[in-house]
């Protein structure tokens, strides 16, 4: 019997000396994404970059939001969710009040990142992406606006909100006209080196400077409420162990074009 995603997302993962030992990694083809970015006369780049949860948008693409910045780039985060439901059986108080506790720490995530950047929260409940894809398709139509990049969560990421997010993306891209890159989260942890499951055919690394790299590990500090357990009950182990948090800490990043 196929493995449902969750039970993929669950399971033990693949451990990132494992993706290190693996030649295909290193061998994807290096772009710069400031030289992918059109040039228009009279105004900066912009680039929207849309995460599912608060987290995502550092733990895939932070180092490059960091660069982007720091070179006059013009970019918009949307949150697409507060990320309330991360620890569903938790009984701790602190989740009853995750959404508040995430949306601060990306704030302070994203001042380690050098980052002054204009940041969108739709509110779309956690968990229920896919059941308001429509909508927030329109939603990111609108936002794109005037964009010259999307980066957006991995639509076969195997976890639902992203995968919905992605897909959303991908459409409001579409009617707009604008690229999408997309930045693989769980996938990390589910497939293996070379695995047929991902499109490594349009797949790309991106560089990080020693600067963009360390502004990124000093912002993945800032999620706590993710990476230590919310109190000592059997709901409240941390999502992003540092097995999961080692896959983050390369000196690059991958999306797919």
């Amino acid at each position: 019997m196929k493995a449902a995603p969750a039970d993929l997302i669950q399971a033990a993962g693949t451990r990132e000396r494992e993706w290190q030992a693996w030649p295909g990694l290193r061998a994807l083809p290096a772009i710069d994404p400031l030289a992918c970015l059109p040039a228009v006369r009279g105004r900066p780049p912009r680039v929207v970059v849309v995460a599912a949860h608060p987290d995502d948008e550092v733990l895939g693409f932070g180092g490059t939001i960091a660069s982007l910045v720091a070179a006059g780039v013009r970019v918009r985060l949307v949150s697409v969710t507060d990320g309330e439901a991360s620890h569903p059986h938790s009984r701790s108080p602190t989740a009853g009040s995750l959404a508040a506790i995430r949306t601060r720490e990306l704030r302070q995530a994203l001042r380690r990142l050098g980052a002054d950047v204009q940041s969108v929260a739709l509110g779309v409940p956690d968990g229920r992406v896919a059941r308001h894809e429509q909508q927030l398709t329109t939603q990111l139509a609108g936002l794109l606006r005037d964009c010259d990049l999307c980066v957006a969560p991995f639509s076969d990421d195997l976890h639902p909100d992203h995968e919905a997010a992605g897909r959303a993306a991908r459409a409001a891209g579409t009617v707009r006209g604008v690229a999408v890159w997309e930045y693989p989260v769980w996938a990390w942890h589910w497939a293996v080196p070379g695995d047929g499951r991902l499109p490594w055919h349009r797949a790309a690394r991106i560089p990080l400077s020693p600067i963009a790299r360390a502004r990124k590990q000093a912002a993945l500090e800032c999620f706590r409420s993710q990476t230590e357990p919310l109190g000592t009950g059997p709901g409240d182990a941390a999502i992003l162990p540092p097995s999961e948090l080692a896959h983050f800490r390369r000196d690059f990043e991958v999306i797919w074009q």
